[in-house]
């Protein structure tokens, strides 16, 4: 059996090719938590020496859309996902291999539920934080999502 992380990021491959291509990469999911990590290459780098911003909020953002659309998934039911807002934050420089954290898991599924049952759009935010290799936080990401059943 290919673990859901494997799935996925062949998933990404061919639906997200710009993820896939610049190193993001599912590499954790349960229940509550997922993990996306990134690893800086040339590729993915800006003119300082770190990974650039966009590359990090594809990963911290994907470290979110994946528990929403493994609840779609699992709920048999169309239902459209769409960003419309975000926010970040950048503490520090991103360098090396920066990990992803998102752990609203049961939150995800629970908005997922609700857009299902209500018929009207939802919003959640969900939250990413980006970690590197010492345990540091290099930045903070909220998307704001919304979902309608179709």
């Amino acid at each position: 059996m290919i673990p859901i992380t494997s799935k996925f990021n062949t998933y990404t491959f061919f639906k997200l090719p710009a993820a896939w291509w610049t190193g993001v990469r599912l590499t954790s999911l349960d229940n509550n938590s997922a993990e996306v990590s990134v690893k800086q290459r040339w590729i993915n780098q800006n003119p300082f020496g770190s990974i650039f911003w966009a590359i990090q909020g594809m990963a911290a953002e994907l470290s979110t859309a994946v528990f929403v659309m493994s609840a779609i998934r699992k709920s048999g039911h169309e239902v459209s996902m769409l960003v419309i807002n975000n926010r970040a934050n950048f503490k520090k420089k991103a360098k090396g291999l920066i990990k992803f954290k998102c752990n609203q898991g049961q939150t995800a599924t629970e908005i997922v539920k609700k857009s299902i049952t209500s018929g009207k759009p939802v919003t959640v935010i969900l939250k990413s934080e980006g970690f590197d290799s010492d345990g540091d936080v290099v930045s903070e990401f909220e998307f704001e999502w919304t979902l309608k059943k179709k």
